[in-house]
């Protein structure tokens, strides 16, 4: 099985909705099969249809969330020394001027809060870089290039 990585609290999100899925989410779904089940024939029962469709559903996600959290290696911050690791924080000079991200794996990747995945192509070219490496990056609207000015 794969590894996924995910940092602390990402793994305590995941186990807290895991939790809520096992518990509360059961229990909404139980109530409406059994208000389904009072519509009558359940060969022609939408509302049952619909609730067994919800059911599934949501015992897939519970089982897909137990995976990913049992195969889960939680990143420990600022252990690259130096290099730029999964967990790393990682200031880039662009065109643009600074940025900084911080480097997850997939399940936590959000490029609108600056949390690039290990995966990406930005990652993949940023990954075991030390300070003041340069880095390319091919986009659809050019070649991208950054300077790595600092790893926390």
């Amino acid at each position: 099985m794969e590894e996924k990585y995910l940092t602390k609290e990402g793994l305590e999100n995941l186990k807290k909705e895991l939790e809520y899925l096992k518990k509360e989410g059961r229990i909404e779904v139980s109530e409406e099969l059994k208000e389904a089940i009072l519509f009558g024939d359940l060969s022609e029962n939408a509302a049952y249809d619909e609730a067994k469709e919800k059911q599934s559903l949501l015992e897939s996600k519970i089982n897909d969330l137990e995976k990913l959290i049992n195969s889960a290696k939680v990143i420990e911050e600022g252990q690259g020394n130096g290099w730029v690791k999964i967990g790393s924080y990682v200031t880039l000079k662009g065109d643009s001027g600074e940025e900084k991200y911080y480097i997850v794996g997939e399940e936590e990747a959000n490029p609108l809060e600056n949390r690039i995945s290990f995966k990406s192509p930005l990652g993949k070219e940023l990954i075991n870089k030390p300070k003041g490496a340069e880095v390319e990056i091919k986009t659809p609207r050019g070649l991208l290039k950054y300077k790595i000015l600092k790893i926390d």
